[in-house]
């Protein structure tokens, strides 16, 4: 026990637009997924939020990557670079002379191969973590909204990150049925930039985009409390003089429908292969809904209209996946469900 203050467990929620990191209960780091490097020698010049303003922004002698994809690794190197950043970054407020035996516990998505579990257990490894855990991000998703996912009851949980939407029956502390599919705050973000392509004839970039998602986000055509059009500049796509254009609430609703459709597809589908004594607790408790596109205006009401059963938004659903690591941390020895 005299070395305990050398042992640090984190719990890290590795995502394709942003990770998170908890230690003691407490957000300790929450920054953008991206890795700045030099082009000639492959250094990092930056992490997170000081690379995510380099952007679209960079000289042919720097270049900006997001190591994931789709929820998963895209490039090792660059993982591996910002998992350790990441790690030095919330391991310097207390170690300064001792590297510390440090305890992870990642989520993953649901849908992950063998081959891409183990790039993010090699990562973490790699990156000074001595004991690695997975957790996969439905289930970590309903330990952050406070489900009970150890009792003999069905819950189910549509958690819609950056890079995939993870749907999942949980029972008994493991998933009963699950789909993971590649349609998420990405593509939400490429279908708004196409659309305003088509429809305005007007260029604009990933953040741009980004902003336009945040402040007119929608996917029904009638809101309650509808959120103020929003002006944006750019190029026009032919004869690349300064245009602006004013974007409502209601286009957005229209350019992301198909996205949309596909999500509903699949929790239809979903609930269709779940058992019938699951789905009944199911229509009984309803849906949880969790991560960054659960905040799409109106996409509750949407869901629910559509499935006939009532869905939930979680609070603070950003960090439901986060909060559920760090239950998961706490306990490593009593969940089942954990990878190793």
């Amino acid at each position: 026990m005299a070395f305990s203050f050398m042992n640090q467990e984190l719990a890290m929620d590795l995502g394709t637009a942003n990770t998170i990191i908890y230690q003691n209960d407490q957000i300790v780091l929450d920054e953008p997924s991206i890795v700045a490097v030099a082009n000639a020698t492959g250094k990092c010049l930056a992490i997170g939020q000081k690379a995510k303003l380099m952007q679209d922004r960079t000289n042919p002698a720097i270049r900006t990557i997001r190591p994931l994809k789709d929820g998963v690794i895209a490039d090792f190197n660059a993982a591996e670079t910002m998992i350790r950043g990441f790690i030095d970054q919330v391991s310097t407020k207390h170690f300064s002379f001792f590297t510390p035996n440090i305890k992870i516990v990642v989520g993953i998505p649901s849908g992950s191969t063998e081959v891409e579990i183990r790039a993010v257990r090699d990562s973490s490894e790699h990156a000074g973590g001595r004991d690695v855990y997975l957790i996969y991000e439905p289930m970590a998703a309903a330990l952050g909204i406070d489900l009970n996912v150890e009792a003999p009851q069905g819950n189910m949980v549509v958690d819609i990150g950056g890079g995939t939407t993870e749907i999942a029956v949980i029972s008994l502390g493991g998933l009963v049925v699950q789909d993971s599919i590649r349609v998420a705050g990405d593509v939400f973000t490429e279908d708004i930039s196409q659309y305003l392509r088509q429809q305005h004839n007007i260029k604009v970039g990933d953040i741009t985009a980004e902003k336009i998602k945040i402040a007119v986000g929608a996917v029904v055509q009638e809101l309650d409390d509808e959120p103020e059009p929003f002006k944006i500049h750019g190029p026009n796509l032919m004869t690349a003089h300064p245009v602006e254009a004013t974007v409502t609430y209601q286009e957005i609703a229209h350019c992301l429908d198909k996205s949309i459709a596909k999500i509903e597809s699949s929790i239809l589908q979903v609930l269709e292969e779940t058992p019938p004594e699951l789905y009944s607790d199911i229509v009984d408790n309803g849906i949880w809904l969790s991560g960054g596109g659960s905040l799409l205006r109106g996409l509750d009401k949407r869901l629910a209209d559509k499935v006939n059963i009532p869905f939930h938004v979680a609070d603070d659903p950003l960090h439901a996946v986060g909060r559920g690591t760090c239950k998961a941390l706490k306990n490593t020895d009593h969940y089942s469900f954990l990878m190793r």
